[in-house]
């Protein structure tokens, strides 16, 4: 290879850079970092977060299931909604705030459970939770923390809810629940829609398998290890699929949990008005719309979609929130519009953290915090009880 040769490969190579193409995407034409202050919007985050984090770490916060519809029909399904403002309304005292479960947030708007924080800055969850207690929002754990449950609760004193995946057994779940009740979480939230372990592809090719975790090791588990004995096998190995306790499970397990829990427990992962119905039947507290931020069943509908037929089927019993492609303080009030009690956002506040640490997501949380809002005096809503179905043209 000469010379001539050598450089057209090192720019090829360059221009196929993900560390190029995340330089590219900057918020400004100078093609340098900008500092926190000049950023605008939660979207000029994720380029930043990209340029500064392994592929790997990027890929694992980023990547949905399959070839990525769903998580592009997330964002896609907010485009399909328009607003209906009211002029001539009094929105000079405008209050976001309400108060789910006994506390007060200032907005409606939580950080969702989502795995690894530790992958976008070293401080992890514990900077997630100081940037939501600034913002006096409600940190929801995810079980794949990077830090300890117990340290995450005691790093601020604003209350925090608990995101459990079951697992790795029985015995191990309940363990797991009582560590979140001694550790001072004020609500379980139960994820139900992870019993396969998803063929996304970005983890695939960066050979990252493991997904949802099996838990902390049960005495019941070492028993069977050290003695031989062999979980029963499923049909769902014959098919070579990796699978977690939550495919074995059925409602029967959630009456079980309600009844050890001793906390308001929200079912995580409901995309039907059937399972809504059945939700309230069996005592939940309250659901969460969710299609996992897209990273589970490809074609899973936009959560904005479904959001309507659930909140019918709940029919106001029990608190709905959602999940899954919000990224404008819009978006947070058309759900709100649609029936919604409160919106969670997840790769928002990561790509804060790969940016900025917890300063990047913090100002993720106000910047939300403010769009919202905003849309709300500029639609003629100044709280959150003036907002209905008729602010919407669908």
């Amino acid at each position: 290879m000469n010379r001539r040769e050598a450089i057209k490969g090192y720019f090829g190579l360059l221009a196929g850079s993900p560390l190029l193409r995340a330089q590219q995407d900057l918020p400004n034409s100078t093609g340098l970092v900008p500092g926190l202050e000049e950023l605008v919007n939660v979207f000029e985050f994720e380029p930043i977060c990209r340029l500064r984090l392994p592929r790997q770490n990027y890929d694992f916060i980023a990547g949905g299931v399959d070839n990525e519809w769903s998580l592009r029909h997330n964002r896609e399904a907010f485009d399909r909604i328009m607003f209906r403002p009211r002029m001539l309304v009094d929105t000079s005292n405008l209050d976001l705030s309400l108060t789910l479960f006994g506390d007060k947030i200032s907005c409606p708007i939580l950080v969702a459970p989502t795995a690894g924080h530790g992958l976008a800055t070293p401080e992890g969850e514990l900077a997630t939770a100081r940037a939501a207690a600034a913002v006096e929002t409600i940190q929801i754990l995810s079980t794949t923390s990077s830090q300890p449950l117990e340290k995450v609760a005691a790093a601020t004193k604003f209350p925090k809810w608990f995101q459990l995946y079951p697992g790795p057994d029985l015995e191990g779940t309940w363990e797991r629940v009582q560590r979140a009740k001694d550790s001072g979480f004020k609500t379980i939230v139960v994820t139900v829609d992870a019993g396969y372990s998803s063929h996304r592809e970005r983890l695939l090719r960066n050979r990252v398998r493991a997904q949802v975790p099996s838990g902390a090791s049960t005495q019941q588990a070492r028993r069977r290890r050290e003695e031989g004995e062999a979980e029963a096998p499923t049909r769902a190995s014959v098919y070579g699929l990796n699978t977690t306790l939550v495919h074995k499970l059925d409602w029967n397990f959630f009456d079980e949990l309600k009844k050890r829990a001793g906390l308001p427990v929200l079912i995580k992962g409901i995309l039907t008005g059937e399972d809504a119905e059945l939700a309230v039947k069996h005592g939940a507290d309250g659901v969460v719309v969710s299609n996992h931020g897209a990273r589970y069943l490809e074609y899973a509908p936009a959560t904005i979609e479904v959001l309507p037929e659930i909140v019918s089927a709940v029919n106001k019993k029990i608190p709905v929130l959602i999940d899954s492609g919000f990224r404008r303080g819009t978006d947070v009030l058309k759900a709100l519009a649609l029936g919604a009690t409160a919106v969670c956002v997840g790769r928002p506040p990561l790509w804060g953290l790969g940016a900025f640490g917890e300063a990047g997501a913090k100002r993720v949380l106000e910047l939300l915090r403010t769009e919202l809002a905003l849309a709300m005096g500029l639609a003629g809503k100044a709280n959150l009880s003036k907002i209905d179905r008729s602010l919407l043209r669908m």
